[in-house]
């Protein structure tokens, strides 16, 4: 009983100091989404050089997408004319930061961790992309082999095709529907796992059990890197688990490892950039991770005085430490409060749009419908970019995806599974036409 008061109160603390930043990371998120639409993005990474990996790992550290965001997204910008060195770096340094989770670090982790992140991960997306550029010198062909039975939205009025017409909605609503509907239904499981997860090792793990059980820094970050690579972790809800084994003992170059290598690198990101980007350029994505984190965790270890990381927030809150600037208690309440509430409205609409999928059955004269199941998507990023991508194709009028049952729905004429299949493999997700009704 002890154990569940004492997990009950640190997960309300870890909580009431990340909410205020968290709200205002989504809403920063949101105003990133209104001010830099996809295809702003999409123009300055398509040239085999050294700019061009620089402005994808610069467009990628303020984005807020982890793991399974980022993948279909940087798969996108392949396809759509990125080069595999602009493609990886925006790979590698996109995961490791994002708005949300830079104001997250700053009220858990301090400054000096909040300032530092973003750089290493320009300085790892920078030289991941350009040893990509060297190491594989295949020729890159990234957009449509469908050439011709298929063209993008914008040029189907060109080719004989009826454009997908969608009532577009105002900015301010897209702002506020991205950040509190679609990227916090996103983060919002992975979230919940992070503050769980740091609540746990609060309680269970022994106060210094890194100084006392292991006690090497270096040998401290290379378990940390073991645990990390497979771990699929946002990198918002790394920062508590970080904050955590920092106050039980673990180095500030050892957590540094685990806020790069958990949320740049997992499982379904190592295979999926092996398959699609091929083995060269995965090898040069993990070498330039692992390295990276490496070489900064013990520069900060062996050059940075330890005081700059001792002054995060959490670590003074629960510490009991005194002189820390903190915000007001009703501010970190009412945030913690919202972001709740808005937690609980986002599978609540999760719920019901999975009720109406089911309950909606659309016939349209002369027009086929199927539905095929496309496995690994994970969030509003894979189902819009399976969304984006179906519906350009010539003969697809429409493309919906129901995200909590995997299942896409298309509308069109002559559609040929075969080809949706191609497609939906090109962008890393796995195809299944075994729909069961």
């Amino acid at each position: 009983m002890e154990y569940l008061n004492q997990f009950i109160i640190d997960f309300i603390e870890i909580l009431n100091e990340m909410s205020p930043y968290l709200m205002l990371g989504f809403l920063f998120a949101g105003v990133l989404k209104v001010a830099f639409p996809q295809r702003f993005i999409d123009k300055y990474l398509g040239q085999k050089n050294s700019k061009s990996v620089l402005n994808a790992s610069l467009i990628g550290i303020p984005l807020p997408l982890c793991s399974c965001g980022v993948i279909p997204t940087g798969i996108s910008f392949f396809k759509s004319g990125a080069t595999k060195g602009s493609s990886v770096s925006f790979l590698i340094s996109t995961p490791q930061t994002g708005v949300d989770s830079i104001l997250v670090t700053y009220s858990l982790l301090g400054l000096p961790f909040a300032i530092i992140r973003p750089f290493i991960a320009l300085a790892t997306g920078f030289l991941g992309g350009v040893l990509t550029n060297k190491v594989d010198d295949s020729v890159e062909v990234q957009t449509s082999e469908q050439a011709t039975n298929c063209c993008t939205t914008s040029e189907k009025d060109n080719c004989g095709c009826e454009p997908n017409n969608k009532k577009q909605k105002s900015k301010i609503y897209t702002l506020f529907h991205y950040a509190f509907v679609e990227f916090l239904q996103d983060i919002s499981k992975w979230l919940i796992i992070g503050l769980v997860l740091a609540a746990v090792i609060s309680v269970l793990i022994p106060d210094d059990f890194f100084t006392n059980f292991i006690g090497n820094d270096l040998i401290g970050m290379l378990v940390i890197l073991i645990a990390s690579i497979p771990l699929y972790i946002c990198a918002t809800s790394s920062v508590p688990v970080a904050a955590v084994l920092m106050m039980k003992g673990l180095s500030p170059g050892a957590a540094l490892v685990f806020l790069m290598a958990g949320p740049a690198t997992n499982a379904a990101t190592i295979t999926v950039l092996n398959k699609v980007l091929g083995r060269k350029t995965m090898w040069a994505y993990l070498i330039s991770i692992i390295s990276g984190a490496i070489v900064f965790g013990l520069l900060i270890d062996n050059f940075l005085p330890r005081e700059w990381f001792a002054f995060g927030g959490l670590h003074h809150h629960m510490t009991g430490h005194e002189g820390h600037w903190e915000l007001p208690n009703w501010l970190k309440w009412g945030s913690s409060i919202s972001l709740s509430l808005l937690i609980i409205n986002g599978y609540f609409q999760k719920y019901l749009s999975s009720k109406k999928a089911l309950q909606t059955q659309i016939t349209i004269p002369q027009k086929e419908e199927k539905f095929v199941i496309v496995n690994g998507m994970k969030c509003n990023h894979c189902k819009n970019s399976v969304e984006k991508h179906i519906g350009a194709l010539c003969n697809i009028e429409i493309a919906e995806v129901n995200l909590e049952q995997k299942i896409l729905r298309m509308v069109g004429t002559s559609i040929k599974l075969s080809q949706i299949k191609k497609e939906i493999e090109s962008l890393g997700f796995e195809f299944d036409d075994n729909v069961k009704n």
